[in-house]
């Protein structure tokens, strides 16, 4: 099965050998090399500047999502959410259960958040935090985070960015952009196993911290772990292995060289698929390069569609949230945007509609975007 959903991911040969490393106690001198290692790629990954704190939860991105209203605010403090598809509401969902005062501002699924409307929210009352998912994946579409990062801080407000499906695709620095806490989930971009969730916290918020509403996402306590390098609790051994590997992968290849290798695989593919019938979600000017997410063609169901590739070996993700029943999403991530992936989904794709030559379209638009 060839998977090209928005996450999980396919995971590179050298990090399946990862997984296959014997067990090790999650306090044996193996095990903190190898956090000290991931420490130091996540520090490249993010680049949160000094003092910041970089380590990975136990758990998927939405726990590092949790994390997040559950130690940079306090119950009662004012956060302000930019909701423009599934998991922007799922932000504003979580605040509301840390019994926070959130407003929310919602934005249309098919557009991107606007800062205009996010400067008259933000002079009209004072917040604490300001949360925005960077790359929407329910929607495909990409959020201006630098622009939203400048505003919060002009305001006095912390900024909170959820990058799941931009960090080690896209470049990212949480330093230049003004990013006050980013995370992510293992099994998006970095191709690893799911079950941990990359994070970065910037010193200034780091320093400020005076206590979580949660004891095991306290990051006080995670840092008692991954910088103390003391018990807090039972780390997953295996997939922090997996992990280092992954990142070391990341760093290798660069990241402007995997933004390339999604961009001109974004296109091949959506050129192709308009040519089909299918139609792009996301407007020209917000395109996510690692979620494509299509409408297709009037006359045909998604469902059905991802049925007939599911039949032929390829796995791809129907909507969410405001696309459910309505699109099909194919993750362009890691492992997952590599030219035979998309080939054989492809090939799949013409015998699921009984059209020939869809492989060799692809094929021929991908060359042309390369050598150029």
């Amino acid at each position: 099965m060839i998977l090209l959903t928005p996450g999980p991911t396919p995971i590179h040969p050298r990090v399946q050998e990862a997984l296959a490393r014997p067990m090790r106690g999650h306090l044996d001198p193996e095990v903190i090399s190898c956090n000290r290692n991931i420490r130091s790629l996540l520090q490249t990954l993010f680049d949160a500047g000094e003092g910041a704190l970089v380590a990975a939860l136990a758990g998927s991105g939405s726990l590092a999502m949790e994390a997040g209203f559950a130690n940079l605010v306090s119950r009662g403090d004012a956060v302000l959410v930019l909701a423009n598809g599934s998991f922007g509401e799922r932000m504003a969902e979580m605040a509301r259960v840390y019994g926070l005062e959130a407003g929310i501002v919602h934005f249309p699924p098919n557009a991107p958040v606007d800062p205009a409307q996010v400067r008259e929210a933000l002079s009209r009352k004072a917040y604490r935090l300001v949360a925005m998912v960077h790359g929407e994946t329910s929607t495909g579409v990409i959020n201006p985070a630098s622009e939203i990062a400048a505003l919060a801080r002009e305001h006095g407000a912390l900024f909170m960015l959820d990058v799941v499906t931009t960090a080690a695709m896209l470049p990212f620095s949480m330093q230049k952009l003004g990013v006050d806490y980013a995370f992510t989930g293992s099994q998006k971009c970095l191709s690893a196993p799911p079950g941990l969730a990359p994070f970065g916290l910037s010193a200034r918020v780091r320093a400020s911290l005076t206590g979580a509403q949660s004891w095991y996402t306290d990051f006080r306590r995670v840092e008692q772990y991954w910088e103390k390098e003391g018990y807090h609790c039972t780390a997953p051994v295996l997939l922090h292995f997996a992990l280092e590997e992954a990142l070391r992968l990341a760093l290798e290849e660069g990241l402007e060289a995997r933004h390339q290798r999604a961009q001109e695989l974004y296109a091949a593919t959506l050129a192709v698929l308009e040519e089909t019938g299918f139609s792009a979600y996301a407007p020209k000017e917000a395109r996510l390069h690692t979620v494509l997410v299509v409408r297709p063609p009037a006359n045909l169901s998604e469902a059905e569609i991802r049925r007939g590739l599911y039949c032929q070996g390829i796995a791809v993700a129907g909507g969410i949230g405001p696309t459910a029943g309505q699109v099909l999403r194919l993750g362009l991530m890691g492992e997952a945007a590599r030219r035979e992936n998309f080939s054989a989904f492809f090939r799949a794709l013409g015998k699921t509609l009984g059209v020939t030559g869809l492989d060799l379209a692809f094929e021929e638009r991908l060359t042309a975007a390369t050598a150029s």
